[in-house]
């Protein structure tokens, strides 16, 4: 009886999902959801070729100094990096001394307390130090970007999908609404003091195009700084500050595959010497 009992609710059960899954489906023909603009205008990211594309990429350290450079010149100026250290510059090809000089000039200073009065003070940032924040909390941050706070950068490359992408397409995709948007929603206009973005989830943010002419950026090994250019670079660098150990994981995989061939080629000799024997003899 237990047995049976237990066979009718589960049927039961079956049954009544079978019935709105049915329900649900009629629903959806007879009145499918209405068209959104964010669902019809947002793009996916651009394609774009990174020197750490592929299995056997590798940073291209002259690109993420470059990418620095536009971070420090441009980006931090809103944006935290909450999860480096200046003494992690080391890998993208800085030694002890630049580092040094790069801390000691970086415009925002680190947060500290002076010993004789306890009284908050502010300090010029070491190589052991994260990169201080530009804000001195969510408050002030919102205040000062048309009540958006800006997200940290740390991780921004892993948080979005086909990230190193999203960042390039993103700084790259600012524009005018097209005139099919308007005309097909004419209550999509992008609010003040929001910009156009079709890369961005809804279309509108509150970040203005940050990059916004060839030049904005000298960069020091003489490359020409155009928009796409400098987008492509920062993209990498962020790539880099959300997997610095990056080409280490691909060496270890990789080293990790050639053995395992080795070690599954020589059991699949010594299995063919161990029972040869045994197979002549049957």
């Amino acid at each position: 009886m237990v047995r049976i009992g237990a066979f009718l609710v589960g049927l039961f059960f079956a049954g009544w999902l079978l019935i709105s899954f049915l329900v649900g489906a009629v629903a959806y023909v007879t009145e499918p959801p209405q068209p959104t603009v964010e669902h019809e205008f947002h793009k996916a990211p651009r394609h774009v070729s990174f020197s750490f594309d592929g299995p056997l990429g590798k940073y291209d350290q002259a690109q993420l100094q470059r990418g620095f450079q536009v971070f420090k010149e441009v980006c931090s100026a809103c944006h935290s990096l909450h999860y480096v250290a200046f003494r992690d510059l080391k890998g993208i090809g800085y030694n002890e001394a630049e580092i040094k000089a790069i801390a000691k000039q970086w415009a925002i200073k680190t947060p500290d307390v002076d010993p004789k009065t306890g009284e908050m003070t502010t300090r010029d940032p070491v190589p052991a130090d994260y990169f201080p924040k530009p804000f001195a909390n969510n408050v002030a941050a919102a205040a000062a970007n048309n009540n958006a706070i800006p997200p940290d950068l740390s991780l921004m490359t892993k948080a979005r999908h086909h990230g190193s992408a999203y960042v390039y397409s993103l700084l790259t995709g600012f524009q005018s609404q097209p005139a099919e948007l308007l005309k097909k929603f004419p209550d999509a206009k992008t609010p003040e003091g929001l910009h156009y973005n079709p890369y961005f989830a809804n279309l509108n943010l509150a970040m203005a195009p940050p990059l916004t002419a060839d030049g904005q950026v000298t960069y020091g090994d003489g490359t020409r700084s155009s928009v796409d250019q400098m987008s492509k670079d920062v993209a990498a660098f962020l790539t880099w500050t959300a997997e610095p150990k990056l080409e280490n994981r691909r060496r270890a995989g990789l080293a990790t595959i050639i053995f395992l061939l080795i070690a599954t080629g020589l059991a699949y000799m010594s299995y063919q010497n161990i029972w040869a024997d045994k197979k002549k003899k049957a």
